[in-house]
């Protein structure tokens, strides 16, 4: 009796047919853009970084890799811009200037702003705070100077911030660790009055935009000091009078290439409309650097390319284990307030290992060989360079390789006609 034409094949023998006629799909491996990348404000290829990591290469994070040439010197120019033989400028002073706000107050009254707060402490100068502090403010910088109060020595610190702290902009970090410090928080409310041991606070409501409104409600608190903790602003005078440069509301007007309304000159970080984070400032440096290479090329920035933004959905998370973050360090609450020792410690080798492995490779192909070992005609080829190739002589379109892999590194396209 005849067998079956299937059972009678040898191992790889069906390579002898020439099966991709077959097919109305094929695949294709992509490079697409992992959402951790898209999401950096910074632009940097965090899926490589951990890749390099995870293989112990010494220049990934940590490491120190050596300077490229070419590289365009930083700092804040002595001069205005434009002024110094250059031709062209990047200016980038930061936000260093604490907002003041009109509060009414006694002769006698302690105020000071937490910008400067936190500069004398770096500088190794102990302000005199007093026993009881009161900070007004409610971002991370209040945190900052009520966490700083204590570790000064204050024996009560307390946040005075007229929204409620679902309004808060404050990371929840910083105020869950400023509570666990003795930090107390008074919401819905605003420093009406200043006086020499004491403040006036005024309760607030928030109206039906968010808006705090004024209840004509007082009552006071005893604080020895009052630390302003309302905002920064960013010195642009190293800007003034430079033809053509405007500005709006303390910040400085750019165009998408970051040139401001002078030729030449290019403002980011906390200067110009934006988040005002590191890694935002970071990402302005690099696109100011593009942006100025291609002005005194006079080429023009031109579109950027971008990959395809990769999917949660093209995921097969039947290969990935759940795997819990690494613990860090932490100081318990009772060891923080008497020093200014690191609260929350960094990854050590092992545990940054753990971490770079907990990456799922989104969109890209990391040579687990899934598709070569899943394909039931042999199509697949390792290539002795690293990854795959797909020998479509024999590729039925069947979407095995596709399905099973873990990454969604291959795609299925409509066949060529």
């Amino acid at each position: 009796m005849d067998k079956p034409f299937a059972i009678t094949l040898d191992p790889g023998s069906s390579r002898a047919n020439h099966t991709g006629a077959w097919r109305t799909e094929r695949p294709v491996y992509v490079s697409l853009l992992p959402p951790c990348n898209n999401a950096c404000p910074a632009g940097e290829n965090v899926q490589q970084w951990l890749y390099h990591a995870e293989e112990g290469d010494s220049a990934s994070p940590g490491g120190r890799p050596p300077n490229a040439p070419g590289k365009m010197p930083g700092g804040r120019p002595p001069v205005p811009p434009g002024e110094t033989g250059f031709d062209a400028a990047f200016v980038a002073v930061g936000a260093h200037i604490g907002k003041r706000a009109y509060i009414p107050a006694g002769d006698s009254a302690r105020i000071m702003d937490a910008v400067s707060l936190l500069h004398s402490v770096e500088d190794g100068t102990q302000p005199m705070l007093g026993r009881r502090v009161a900070v007004h403010g409610g971002g991370n910088t209040a945190m900052d100077a009520a966490r700083t109060a204590r570790r000064l020595g204050a024996s009560e610190a307390v946040v005075v911030y007229r929204r409620t702290r679902d309004r808060m902009p404050a990371h929840d970090i910083e105020v869950e660790e400023a509570l666990e410090e003795g930090v107390t928080m008074r919401w819905l409310s605003t420093v009406a009055h200043a006086d020499e041991g004491k403040l006036v606070i005024e309760k607030t409501r928030l109206d039906d935009t968010g808006f705090p409104q004024p209840t004509g409600e007082f009552e006071e608190l005893s604080a020895d000091c009052l630390v302003l903790a309302l905002g920064q602003d960013t010195d642009l005078a190293v800007l003034d009078g430079v033809p053509g440069v405007t500005f709006n509301h303390g910040t400085v007007d750019v165009g998408a290439d970051l040139m401001t309304g002078h030729q030449g000159i290019f403002a980011g970080g906390d200067m110009v409309p934006a988040e005002r984070t590191v890694t935002v400032a970071i990402g302005h440096g690099k696109k100011a650097a593009r942006a100025i290479d291609a002005w005194l090329r006079g080429t023009g920035l031109g579109r950027q390319f971008r990959h395809e933004l990769a999917s949660y959905d093209g995921l097969n998370t039947w290969y990935y284990a759940d795997a819990p973050a690494a613990v860090r360090p932490t100081l318990e609450a009772a060891r923080r307030i008497g020093t200014f020792d690191e609260v929350t410690g960094g990854l050590n080798a092992s545990t940054a290992l753990f971490e770079a492995r907990r990456c799922m490779s989104c969109g890209n192909c990391f040579d687990c060989d899934n598709c070569y070992g899943s394909c039931p005609d042999n199509a697949v080829i390792k290539l002795s360079s690293g990854g795959h190739q797909i020998d479509y002589d024999y590729c039925k379109g069947c979407g095995i390789c596709a399905a099973e892999c873990p990454c969604g590194a291959i795609s299925m396209v409509p066949e060529e006609t």
